[in-house]
């Protein structure tokens, strides 16, 4: 409860000098934020389930969806995973510029175009296992939860009659924005590495798969395609220490084989 009231109390304080002396507290707006503040705070699995379809529903609609090619491609490298870990999974891909993917609690698994476009079937599927790492160690449902607590801090501020209110007009694609720039932390993403080199590799892929794959990420980091990473390095630091890391898993595997 202090938890919550202190993110309201926060967002409430980003406004100009002056609001929180105009705020009326028992206003029905006021209620209602404070509402769902604590919707957010109790949130349980089965809703968050049920929030991570309604939010990829709502960004399937705001994104176009990337041309036959590359759907076929996908259904190509998924073809008989049809879960992951009991979860049964659907998929995608958007047509976009940016090189990203993610995977949602519901199993949800979004590819964008552009990853598509840089990245071979090792490379491709090191990283579709590597979100799925996420989804599976519990990462995604405690991203989406937090989405869910921005967007109620945020509709506290816009109760009290600033700009930011129209955002709860939206608030399924503001919460799902939120969730795709989820920040994880060093430990979720040596994780969640982990589950994406077992999940290429008991599928039939490269044990540098991994490997590769995030070296080529580090590479256009520093490059003309930088722009086009940086959401996805953003969420996902210690790219460089974590290509390392995987190689040397890789090497450490390869030495093994007889």
């Amino acid at each position: 409860m202090k938890r919550i009231l202190t993110v309201i109390l926060l967002a409430l304080s980003c406004s100009a000098c002056g609001v929180m002396g105009q705020i009326n507290w028992d206003s029905p707006q006021m209620q209602q934020a404070a509402a769902a503040a604590l919707t957010a705070a109790s949130i349980n699995d089965n809703q968050i389930a049920l929030l991570s379809r309604e939010a990829v529903a709502q960004m399937d609609a705001q994104n176009k969806l990337a041309d036959e090619k590359y759907q076929q491609r996908l259904a190509r490298l998924m073809n008989g995973i049809n879960d992951v870990e009991g979860l049964k999974i659907n998929y995608k891909v958007y047509q976009t510029n940016e090189v990203n993917a993610f995977a949602c609690g519901d199993g949800s698994i979004r590819v964008y175009s552009a990853l598509m476009d840089i990245m071979d079937d090792d490379e491709l599927m090191a990283i579709i296992g590597h979100e799925c790492g996420h989804v599976v160690h519990k990462d995604t449902k405690k991203a989406m939860k937090n989405a869910y607590l921005t967007y109620a801090a945020r509709y506290a501020l816009g109760s009290t009659g600033g700009t930011i209110g129209a955002l709860s007009m939206s608030a399924l694609g503001d919460i799902g924005q939120a969730f795709v720039s989820s920040q994880y932390s060093q430990k979720q993403e040596f994780a969640a590495d982990d589950y994406g080199y077992k999940f290429s590799t008991e599928h039939g892929y490269s044990p540098y798969s991994m490997a590769k794959a995030l070296e080529k990420l580090v590479q256009l980091a520093g490059g003309k395609q930088a722009s086009s990473v940086q959401k996805m390095f953003s969420s996902h630091p210690d790219s460089a220490e974590r290509a390392q890391r995987m190689r040397q898993k890789a090497d450490a595997a390869s030495k093994q084989k007889p």
